[in-house]
């Protein structure tokens, strides 16, 4: 990493995402200046920092952790966070953003949770480090780039699953049965799936597969379906001339209209006028 004399900041923030399992969305490293903040705030994406030197503190769902070189967290989709460099030791750290199907399932097999967003592994600092090292090294935006950056991610997440502990390797069924319940949507979703249908597939039923996707992805089965298809849909309109309908039928919607109304309602517009507007910025 950079020389941690002088402030500097050195960052990457990629405009082409092609993989839908996984993507790096921004990657950099940062010397704080004394007090410096970001937030509150929230992210659409998950975002790691690694701390390389000096103090600063990290707020989120009403914890604040005091966090020292070699401390590590992560701050998840949604998640309001606020981090703050300390007054007198500011810190420096590396981050990268990302996002993508595989994400959770990866960050699952990991240590970090929602409730529990900040590792203390002063023993891995130097691996992590070299890890976001390597997707910084990777930076570009031709797909090739976007491949390689992405291997480098899956590296360095790989590093942080070998080095969990036993708890968290065996992360709970709840968990496991999400992950099954997840992977028939990608699967399926092209076809007129049910709530029936996903929980037969993993083994429970309606109301306990309701329960799970609450407790773990804080939202029904039927909205993430929903959400999953409008994901595929917007894809689609960026990167094809296929026509609305086609789309609607190829996401999964047998009715063009209710198709239309769904997505405005998640996009807060039409699907023509997604794809004519501002799609490449999503």
């Amino acid at each position: 990493m950079p020389d941690l004399i002088e402030d500097y900041v050195h960052s990457y923030y990629t405009e082409n995402r092609p993989l839908g399992s996984l993507s790096v969305y921004n990657v950099g490293s940062q010397k704080c200046t004394p007090g410096f903040q970001w937030g509150p705030g929230v992210r659409d994406h998950y975002l790691l920092h690694h701390v390389l030197s000096g103090k600063g503190y990290f707020t989120t769902r009403g914890k604040t952790y005091s966090l020292k070189m070699g401390d590590t967290f992560l701050i998840y989709p949604n998640m309001e966070a606020c981090y703050r460099a300390d007054e007198e030791e500011p810190w420096a750290y590396t981050w990268v953003g990302f996002a993508g199907t595989d994400a959770f399932y990866l960050l699952n097999h990991t240590d970090f949770s929602e409730e529990s967003p900040v590792l203390e592994q002063a023993a891995l600092s130097g691996e992590i480090e070299q890890k976001i090292m390597q997707v910084y090294e990777a930076k570009g935006n031709t797909f090739y780039d976007a491949v390689a950056m992405t291997g480098a991610l899956y590296s360095m997440i790989a590093v942080l699953m070998e080095n969990s502990t036993a708890d968290a390797k065996q992360k709970n069924l709840q968990t496991g049965r999400v992950e099954q319940a997840i992977r028939y949507i990608e699967e399926h979703y092209s076809y007129p799936i049910s709530i029936e249908d996903i929980a037969g597939y993993t083994g429970v039923c309606r109301s306990y597969l309701y329960r799970m996707f609450q407790k773990i992805l804080k939202m029904s089965p039927k909205d993430y379906v929903e959400e999953y298809r409008i994901r595929q849909a917007c894809r689609l309109l960026r990167e094809t001339d296929m026509p609305v309908t086609a789309i609607a039928h190829s996401v999964g919607y047998e009715d063009n209209l209710y198709f239309s109304k769904a997505f405005k309602k998640c996009k807060g517009k039409t699907p023509t006028r997604y794809r004519k507007s501002d799609a490449s910025e999503e």
